[in-house]
C-alpha cells in the first residue's frame, strides 16, 4: 500500500514507478482526490467548530429569555452543510483506499527494466549440469515407479494433486526437515507452526486480497486456505508496534500451501510443477528500514545453501520490472536445473517488499533515538519449494535403471537409505 504523504511529496517519482511498470501516471488523478477529501474536511472542521459556538450561544440566549431562532436555524443549516461535505469525505476517502490498495509496489532503482520474463537478469550460476549417458527422463515419468501416484489422487481431489508413498514420501519429508535445520541452525531463523485457514484481513496485509482472490481457496466460515506461510508469519507483526532492538525478526516455517491456479490452464498439466496442494519452507524477515536491500541478499543466499548442499545447479536471475510481483520492490529467483525438461525452472522468489505490506498492517517500530514511529520492511522468499525440490533431486539423481540416488545431505533423515529402487 502506498503513502499518500509521499505520494504528495513526490509526484513525478511516483508516476516514474508506475511507468517503469507499464501503467498509466496517477499522481494527477490521486492528488486531486488527496485536495477533494482535504478540502472538506478542512470545512467539516470550522463547521463543527462554528456549529458547537452557536450551540453555546443559544444556550445562553435560551437561558436569559432572549430569542435564538435565528441562530437555531443557522445551525440547522450547519448540519445539513456536514452531512453532505462527510458523505462527500467518506466517498472520496472510499475512492483514494481503493486506488492506494490497488496500485503495485514501486520498483527499487535496481531493478531492470523490461515487459516480460525474457528481460529478467541473470546475476550468477553455480554448479554443472550432470553428463549423462543415457536419455535422462522427467520426474513424473522417474516417479511413476518409485510411489508417485497422479492416477489415484486424480480419483479422489481431481488433477494437479498427487500421492506419494514409501520412500518418495521420506524423501520428501527429509528435504523440509532438511531445510528446517539448516535454515533454524544456520541461518537464524526461528521455526514457527502456523495456521493453514485465514481470514480476510491477513490476506489484505500481504496484498493476496482483494487483487488475487481467484488464485485462492476460500472455505466455509468466511476462512482462506493459506497459499503461502508468508501470510501467516509476515501477519505476526500486524497491528504491532515493536521497539527498534528487536529487528530484525527471522521466522521459518513449514507448511501445506493451496493455490486455485486460476491463471495456469494448460500450464504445467503434468508432475508436480504446478499443484493445488504442495508444501513449501518459507522464510520472512521483518527488518529496519536501512537493512532491508542487505536482507534481500542475505535471504537469498539462504535459499542457494539449500541448493548448494544438495548439488543441485542453479541459476539467480533479478526480475525486470514487468515480471516482478505486485507486491514487490526487487525479486531474485532461483530457478533449479531440471535435465529431463531441459532447463531450469523456478524453485525459490525472494523479495524485498519495503513498507508496501506493513503500511497495509500497520506494523511499525519506535527507533531507538527520536519520537514517533516508523513502518517496518517485510521481505519473503522459499527456502525452498519442497515439491519442485523433489523433482530437482529425481532428475538431477536419477540412473538408468530407473533407480534415484540420495543425497549425501539427506541420507541422515533417510536412515541411511542412498538409493530409491523401482517397485518390482
Amino acid at each position: 500500500m502506498h503513502d499518500i504523504k509521499w505520494i504528495r511529496d513526490n509526484p513525478e517519482a511516483f508516476d516514474k514507478g508506475l511507468v517503469r511498470r507499464g501503467l498509466e501516471p496517477l499522481s494527477g488523478r490521486m492528488l486531486a482526490m488527496d485536495e477533494r477529501r482535504r478540502a472538506s474536511q478542512s470545512e467539516l472542521n470550522s463547521l463543527q467548530s462554528r456549529r458547537n459556538a452557536a450551540s453555546k450561544t443559544i444556550g445562553k440566549i435560551k437561558s436569559q429569555g432572549g430569542d435564538a431562532s435565528m441562530l437555531i436555524e443557522e445551525v440547522a443549516g450547519i448540519k445539513d452543510r456536514m452531512t453532505r461535505l462527510e458523505a462527500d469525505n467518506d466517498t472520496a476517502a472510499t475512492v483514494m483506499h481503493d486506488l492506494l490498495v490497488s496500485i503495485p509496489n514501486l520498483p527499487d532503482d535496481a531493478v531492470p527494466d523490461g515487459p516480460d520474463e525474457d528481460h529478467n537478469q541473470e546475476l550468477r550460476r553455480w554448479g554443472e549440469p550432470r553428463t549423462f549417458d543415457f536419455e535422462p527422463r522427467e520426474h513424473f515419468d522417474i516417479g511413476a515407479a518409485l510411489g508417485m501416484d497422479f492416477d489415484t489422487a486424480a480419483k479422489q481431489s481431481g488433477a494437479r494433486f498427487v500421492i506419494l508413498r514409501g520412500p518418495m514420501a521420506r524423501l520428501e519429508r527429509a528435504l523440509a526437515q532438511f531445510m528446517l535445520d539448516l535454515h533454524t541452525t544456520g541461518h537464524g531463523y526461528q521455526e514457527v507452526n502456523t495456521p493453514a485457514l485465514v481470514r480476510d484481513d491477513p490476506l489484505f496485509g500481504t496484498a493476496q486480497l482483494p487483487k488475487f482472490g481467484e488464485d485462492l481457496f476460500k472455505v466455509d466460515g468466511g476462512f482462506w486456505l493459506i497459499p503461502t506461510a508468508e501470510v501467516t508469519l509476515t501477519n505476526m507483526v500486524a497491528g504491532r508496534i515493536l521497539d527498534e532492538a528487536a529487528l530484525p525478526l527471522r521466522y521459518t516455517a513449514f507448511t501445506q500451501c493451496f493455490r486455485s491456479e486460476a491463471g495456469a490452464a494448460g500450464k504445467d498439466t503434468r508432475g508436480m510443477i504446478r499443484m493445488h496442494q504442495f508444501e513449501k519452507v518459507e522464510l520472512v524477515s521483518i527488518v529496519h528500514p536501512d537493512q532491508s536491500a542487505a536482507e534481500l541478499e542475505r535471504k537469498t543466499a539462504c535459499a542457494e545453501e539449500v541448493l548448494k548442499r544438495l548439488d543441485l545447479p542453479f541459476r539467480t536471475v533479478a526480475l525486470c520490472t514487468g515480471d516482478l510481483g505486485f507486491a514487490a520492490h526487487r525479486t531474485h529467483d532461483i530457478e533449479v536445473w531440471l535435465p529431463g525438461a531441459g532447463r531450469y525452472r523456478e524453485i525459490s522468489s525472494c523479495s524485498n517488499t519495503g513498507a508496501f505490506q506493513a503500511r497495509r498492517m500497520d506494523a511499525r517500530f519506535r527507533p531507538t533515538e527520536g519520537k514517533g514511529t516508523t513502518h517496518v520492511h517485510t521481505l519473503n522468499g522459499s527456502g525452498l519449494a519442497v515439491g519442485r525440490t523433489l523433482v530437482a533431486v529425481l532428475e538431477n539423481y536419477q540412473n538408468a535403471d530407473g533407480s534415484v540416488t540420495v543425497p549425501e545431505a539427506l541420507r541422515p533423515y533417510m536412515g541411511g537409505l542412498d538409493v530409491l529402487r523401482p517397485d518390482v
